[in-house]
């Protein structure tokens, strides 16, 4: 995890007022309940709600959704992120790539256009001699709008779990070893994204979240903290329970506090 500018300061109130942007890995999709009449499916176990049990971050606006894309998230920034803000998450990049057409073509019996669809996802990340991959410029330009719309607010980005155990003689270990390669290959182009907005002065960190996950993803021997699907496909598999979430909560709040600690040295 690396700092950019001086972590934002505290509001006047003494809390951090607080702004959630992102899909379903930011919404709480896997760990129900779900806020009433939400299409969205928010969920108050999804890490946005468990970062301060203490109260000392103020969510002023939960703006995830499942779904989400780098432009739904540019064309939905709440009207709460403003200047008052000082801290921002933000989970997004999956949907951009179609991460759950991957998966559906991946792990159907027998896998259906699994490659052509990982290859697709791929084609986004690809980065040209001298440039930077589609999606990397999709997320640096929302980097920089989110930090015009927040300036005095430091932005937390997160990547994503992988979400096998990989294990040997598994007859589908090499297509879960693609799978786990790709959203490797989405977390590197989130932090070089990340590492590029701090470049222009962005007070922005990246959070890798796989060490959290590690030995619980799906096929774990361990508790794991990713739904595996089941017989009916459901739009909760592959994501975090609700032990996921507080996994995500835990790498989150570790990055705010070492973030907080280097302001007050700075100072």
């Amino acid at each position: 995890m690396t700092v950019g500018a001086p972590t934002a300061a505290a509001g006047p109130s003494g809390t951090l007022p607080y702004v959630a942007l992102g899909d379903s890995y930011a919404a709480g999709v896997g760990a129900p309940p779900y806020d009433i009449d939400d299409t969205c499916k928010r969920s108050s176990k999804g890490y946005p709600a468990l970062l301060d049990p203490k109260g000392r971050i103020d969510l002023q606006a939960n703006a995830t959704c499942t779904g989400a894309t780098t432009t739904y998230v540019r064309d939905n920034l709440p009207s709460e992120l403003n200047e008052d803000t000082r801290l921002v998450t933000l989970t997004v990049g999956a949907a951009d790539l179609g991460l759950s057409q991957v998966l559906a073509a991946c792990t159907a019996v027998p896998p259906t256009g699994c490659q052509t669809e990982i290859n697709r996802a791929l084609a986004l990340l690809a980065v040209p001699p001298g440039g930077e991959s589609v999606l990397g410029g999709r997320l640096t330009d929302l980097y920089a709008e989110v930090a015009d719309a927040a300036p005095n607010a430091l932005i937390v980005v997160t990547g994503y779990p992988l979400l096998f155990e990989l294990v040997q003689g598994d007859p589908n270990f090499d297509l879960k070893a693609q799978i786990n390669s790709a959203t490797a290959a989405l977390n590197l182009t989130i932090k070089t994204a990340v590492e590029s907005a701090q470049k222009s002065g962005v007070n922005i960190v990246y959070v890798d979240v796989t060490e959290q996950f590690e030995g619980h993803g799906i096929g774990s021997s361990d508790d794991p903290f990713i739904n595996a699907p089941g017989q009916i496909p459901s739009q909760e598999d592959f994501h975090p329970n609700a032990a996921g979430y507080r996994a995500y909560a835990k790498a989150i709040s570790a990055a705010i506090r070492d973030a907080l600690d280097r302001q007050k040295q700075l100072a």
